[in-house]
């Protein structure tokens, strides 16, 4: 098989823009020149590579196979001249950060406070749910990803380095913040909860922790953001559960109450993730040293 690079990236601009004339507006070339680029790899691979349906190109099988490893291909590319511009001395500091959206809330304070010793720094950020958050593990689409509980069994490497307590938090009017004791737990088995959609690190925990006490977590709503949450307890709608580091204002606004109960916080920890295979250039490098070294005393968890 001899695809060039140029051919590979010809494919990814298809993809990219589900149309050979936009592709070529977008690599400055001729449609016809895309269409004969592409009729060549086909030949090569002795297979079709997009299907059409009316104005669409839609990628077949072996497209999309293609389509994988072309972008691996140009993730080491890019990741070969970071390290060789180090080498001769054009450092572009370059960072790619995807982070869980509950990170959010503390995050830009770490990335702050890091852009002040690196200012050469140039950050890209990415905010999504956990499932974004393993696929840019396992694409390789990002340098790291702050996050809660790892995954297990997809080669890669955690780094811990800050509490994360997960508390139950209620409106203000709630009865059960008129309670001076600690909570029973039993005590919430028929209240209503507003929870964090299945695939959330923090619903998943949740759960577990109700389980293990041989309950189980009533749920009214779910939500796939933590404000939303907020939103409806402090409208009445049910408690809620969630990272203590998304209430400092609401709890300084008194809007929101931390529930005192029994075996609460359940105390999660972030985690920094990257791939075991993953090759750093120096701006990834120190930022990965800095969080290790310097979240913990730049990041305080709010009191309640």
């Amino acid at each position: 098989m001899n695809i060039t690079l140029r051919q590979l990236r010809i494919l990814e601009a298809v993809v990219e823009h589900n149309s050979y004339t936009d592709a070529a507006k977008a690599l400055f070339m001729s449609q016809p020149a895309i269409s004969m680029q592409i009729k060549q790899m086909e030949l090569q691979i002795d297979l079709p590579l997009f299907n059409r349906e009316g104005k669409q190109v839609i990628l077949t099988e072996a497209g999309h196979e293609l389509l994988h490893y072309a972008q691996k291909i140009r993730q080491q590319l890019e990741e070969a001249e970071l390290v060789l511009q180090e080498l001769k001395g054009l450092k572009r500091g370059r960072l790619h950060l995807t982070m869980a959206s509950t990170a959010n809330y503390f995050a830009p304070q770490l990335i702050a406070a890091f852009h002040r010793v690196y200012p050469g720094a140039q950050v890209t950020l990415d905010v999504t749910n956990r499932t974004g958050l393993l696929e840019a593990l396992d694409n390789n689409s990002t340098d790291m990803v702050i996050m809660g509980r790892p995954p297990v069994g997809h080669q890669l490497t955690s780094i811990r380095f800050m509490d994360n307590p997960l508390v139950i938090i209620a409106a203000p009017s709630h009865p059960l913040t008129r309670q001076t004791k600690t909570i029973p737990l039993k005590d919430l088995a028929d209240e209503l909860f507003i929870v964090r959609e299945r695939d959330s690190g923090t619903r998943i925990a949740a759960e577990r922790f109700f389980a293990s006490h041989d309950m189980q977590l009533k749920t009214a709503m779910e939500m796939n953001r933590s404000e939303a949450i907020k939103q409806a307890v402090m409208a009445e709608l049910g408690l809620g559960i969630v990272s203590l580091h998304t209430i400092e204002m609401e709890l300084a606004l008194k809007r929101l109450v931390v529930l005192k109960v029994e075996d609460f916080p359940i105390m999660r920890h972030w985690y920094i993730v990257h791939r075991d295979s993953k090759r750093f250039s120096a701006i990834p490098e120190a930022f990965l040293n800095f969080v290790a070294s310097e979240a913990s005393t730049l990041l305080q968890i709010p009191a309640v």
